[in-house]
C-alpha cells in the first residue's frame, strides 16, 4: 500500500552538536506546513536541543518522547536517546560530541531498518571525531552500505541535475586502480535503476565523464579512458542501457551539455562535486542511491565557523527532507506498478 505523504515518518540523526546541524534541522520545521508533509523524529535529547535552540531565533515546540511507539504526527518528536548532559561548545571540534553524533546515527539507522521510520535524513558529522574502536567508517554512506541491502552509491541531486560517482572517498592517486569493468557496470546499473524507481524516469540517459584530461587524448595523457571506460561503456550500451561517453570533464558543465542527460557519472569525487556545488550549493542534496532504504543529507558540512551565530542556511536540509519524501513515494508507486502486470497475468491464466 502506498503511504500518504503526511504519514511518512522522517528519522533524523542530529549530527555534530557543535556544528550547524541542530540549527538547520529546527529551522527546517519552523514552517508548520512541513508537519503536514511528514512526521519528524530527531534522535538526540530534548533538553540538549532546547539548550542549543537558545542560540538562534526559533519558535519551534519540541515534543520529547522516551519510546519510539510514542511518536505523534503533527509534532517535532525528539527521541531521548540519552539522558546524561553533554558539554556543547558550538564551533569546537570535540571527540566526545562525535560519539553522540554516531550514537544518534546508529540508532536512527536501526529504526530505519526496522521500519519504525520510513526514511532517514542525516545532519552533518565531522569525519574525524567520529572514529572509534566501534565505528571505523569514513562517513555515513559506508556504514549504511554495510547495514542495509544493496550497493550504496553517492548521488548529488538538485532538481534535474543528478551527479553520481564511480569512486568517492578514496585518494586521487588510487582512482585509476579502482576503475574496473565490474565496478563500472555495477555503478551504472545502480544509477539506472535509481533513475527508474526513485525518479520515475522510464528510459534514463546517462553521461559518463572521462578520468583523464581530454579523455586521455588517445593515450597521450593516460590510457584508462581508451583501455577501460570506452569498451565497458560500449558493452553496457549494447545491452540496452542509454549510457554515453566518456566525455572530457573540463567543459561538460560549463557548456551546458549536462542538461541533455538524466544523470552524469563522474569518475572521482571532486570531478563531480566541484561543478555540482558550484551550480547547486545551498540547495543540493546528497542521496545514497542503490540501497533498500532511503537516506538523504544536506550538501554541506558542520560549518563550525558559523555555528551558533544564527546565520546557517537551512535550505539544503529542507531539500533533503523533500527529496527523501519524494523518493519514498516514487518507490512505493514503482512497486505497485511492477506488481500489476503479474496480477493481470494471473487473471488471464
Amino acid at each position: 500500500m502506498i503511504k500518504n505523504a503526511e504519514n511518512i515518518i522522517v528519522g533524523i540523526s542530529i549530527g555534530d552538536l557543535n556544528g550547524i546541524g541542530s540549527e538547520v534541522v529546527l529551522k527546517t520545521f519552523e514552517d508548520s506546513r512541513m508537519l503536514e508533509l511528514c512526521t519528524p523524529v530527531i534522535f538526540a535529547n530534548v533538553k540538549i536541543l532546547s539548550f542549543i535552540k537558545k542560540n538562534f531565533t526559533s519558535s519551534v515546540m519540541l515534543h520529547g518522547i522516551d519510546k519510539l511507539d510514542q511518536i505523534l504526527p503533527g509534532k517535532i518528536n525528539v527521541f531521548n536517546l540519552w539522558r546524561e548532559g553533554i558539554d556543547v561548545n558550538l564551533g569546537a571540534n570535540d571527540d566526545k560530541v562525535g560519539e553522540y553524533a554516531i550514537k544518534s546515527f546508529v540508532a536512527a539507522t536501526k529504526a530505519l531498518k526496522e521500519g519504525i521510520v520510513d526514511v532517514l535524513v542525516t545532519a552533518p558529522i565531522n569525519k574525524y571525531n567520529i572514529q572509534s574502536e566501534t565505528f571505523k567508517f569514513p562517513g555515513h554512506t559506508d556504514y549504511l552500505d554495510q547495514e542495509l541491502e544493496g550497493n550504496a552509491l553517492m548521488m548529488m541531486v538538485q532538481d534535474n541535475l543528478r551527479v553520481g560517482l564511480l569512486t568517492d572517498h578514496i585518494p586521487l592517486s588510487e582512482v585509476a586502480s579502482h576503475l574496473t569493468e565490474e565496478l563500472i557496470e555495477r555503478k551504472i546499473q545502480t544509477i539506472k535503476q535509481s533513475l527508474i524507481q526513485d525518479f520515475s524516469i522510464n528510459k534514463p540517459k546517462i553521461a559518463v565523464l572521462g578520468v583523464n584530461p581530454h579523455c586521455g587524448d588517445g593515450g597521450v595523457i593516460g590510457k584508462e579512458d581508451d583501455a577501460i571506460l570506452k569498451p565497458t561503456l560500449k558493452k553496457i550500451f549494447d545491452k540496452g542501457t542509454l549510457v554515453f561517453g566518456p566525455f572530457p570533464a573540463d567543459g561538460f558543465f560549463g557548456s551546458g551539455q549536462y542538461e541533455k542527460y538524466d544523470a552524469i557519472v563522474a569518475t572521482y569525487h571532486d570531478q563531480g562535486l566541484i561543478p555540482f556545488k558550484t551550480l547547486a550549493f545551498g540547495k543540493g542534496v546528497n542521496y545514497t542511491a542503490g540501497l533498500n532504504k532511503v537516506r538523504t543529507s544536506p550538501d554541506h558540512g558542520t560549518a563550525y565557523d558559523i555555528a551558533g551565530k544564527d546565520v546557517a542556511d537551512y535550505n539544503s536540509f529542507k531539500e533533503a527532507v523533500y527529496l527523501a519524501i519524494d523518493i519514498f513515494r516514487s518507490r512505493n508507486q514503482y512497486e505497485e506498478i511492477s506488481k500489476k502486470p503479474l496480477k493481470i497475468k494471473e487473471k488471464q491464466l
